[in-house]
């Protein structure tokens, strides 16, 4: 019985069943996030430094610009001087100033021309009279000095003024010495305002008004054409050279002295004559409104040429295009309406009826 339940194969283990209830782990890969973050920093700060040199090299520019505009005011002003003091002959004091010039701006007009004339002038022997014996001067002749300043500075007569009180200077240096001052001051600032207001001397009114600051502060009103007249002379400077620098500078004169003047023209014409050149140059460069805006300064200051009025119509057309307007309720035209026939008011009369058999 047992032989007969004996198999002839035989027996295999069971194979094991994987459990279908775990999910299957995913591989993960190498993340890269780290990468691309360090690289937006790196070109955030790029940026950032980029902007900062743009930023740097920009104030550099202006601040250069404004420093190269600076000196040469001041080399405008001292070459002003300059003149002043080769018109007294004060020859070491002219070549001093044309001399620092030179330095700051070798190529400034005429002055290397008024030094080689300075120092052809300074060259020249001057005749020394021989010593004569002269005897004791009298100081009492300063009082009817001093009485003759003070008649000649009430007729306002600064020149002559002046002389005067340098005689009381020469005859007695301590008489009366504050009075003297205060008369040299006095005489000195109006002599100085009528150069620039009456006569157009601006270089020599310049140099009055600063000798007179010299026995005490100008006042506000002295200060303030002094001024005006550095400005002028600097905004002259640029005359055909540069007409935006021009215009920039007459503007100023303008608008506190337009009645000042060289000698040649006023602020004022200096300022309109400068606005039409400058519009010119803008409209060429195609800057229409700009030219515009200049051209109608000039016309409020007087007529334009034909340059300058041909341009102004030619911008206002390119800055001021036409444009098209719709049609208003009174431009519309008036479209008739068609009526239809009134119906008739009688009412129709009955049809006759037949009698039938």
């Amino acid at each position: 019985m047992s032989q007969e339940t004996e198999t002839t194969q035989p027996l295999t283990p069971p194979e094991p069943q994987l459990d279908d209830t775990q999910p299957i782990k995913p591989v993960r890969k190498k993340s890269r996030r780290w990468l691309s973050i360090l690289i937006g920093i790196l070109g955030f700060i790029l940026l950032i430094g980029a902007g900062g040199y743009g930023g740097y090299t920009s104030g550099i520019g202006i601040r250069l610009t404004q420093q190269a505009s600076s000196v040469q005011q001041q080399v405008a002003e001292q070459f002003q001087f300059a003149l002043v003091d080769i018109e007294f002959k004060r020859y070491d004091a002219a070549m001093q100033r044309l001399q620092y010039i030179i330095s700051k701006d070798p190529t400034f007009p005429g002055a290397q021309e008024k030094l080689t004339e300075v120092l052809v002038m300074s060259s020249i022997p001057t005749a020394t009279p021989a010593p004569t014996m002269t005897s004791t001067p009298d100081f009492s002749g300063a009082e009817s000095a001093y009485q003759r300043a003070q008649q000649l500075i009430q007729a306002q007569d600064w020149a002559n003024a002046l002389s005067a009180i340098d005689i009381i200077r020469k005859l007695d240096p301590t008489y009366k010495t504050a009075q003297v001052d205060g008369m040299y001051y006095f005489a000195l600032r109006n002599r100085g305002n009528a150069l620039i207001t009456q006569e157009g001397n601006l270089e020599g009114g310049i140099y009055y008004l600063t000798l007179a600051e010299r026995f005490g502060p100008l006042d506000n009103t002295a200060v303030q054409l002094r001024e005006g007249a550095r400005m002028y002379i600097v905004g002259a400077s640029f005359w055909e050279l540069d007409w935006k620098q021009a215009y920039n500078y007459f503007s100023q004169v303008g608008a506190g002295w337009p009645a000042m003047w060289d000698g040649t023209m006023t602020g004022s014409q200096r300022l309109q004559y400068a606005a039409m050149r400058y519009g010119d140059e803008l409209f060429e460069n195609q800057d229409f409104c700009g030219a515009y805006d200049l051209y109608q300064t000039a016309g409020g200051l007087g007529n334009l040429d034909n340059t300058a009025s041909s341009n102004s119509n030619k911008a206002y057309q390119q800055c001021y295009p036409p444009t098209a307007i719709p049609p208003t309720a009174e431009s519309a035209p008036v479209v008739p309406v068609a009526t239809t026939e009134a119906a008739p008011t009688e009412a129709p009369t009955e049809v006759p009826t037949v009698a039938t058999p």
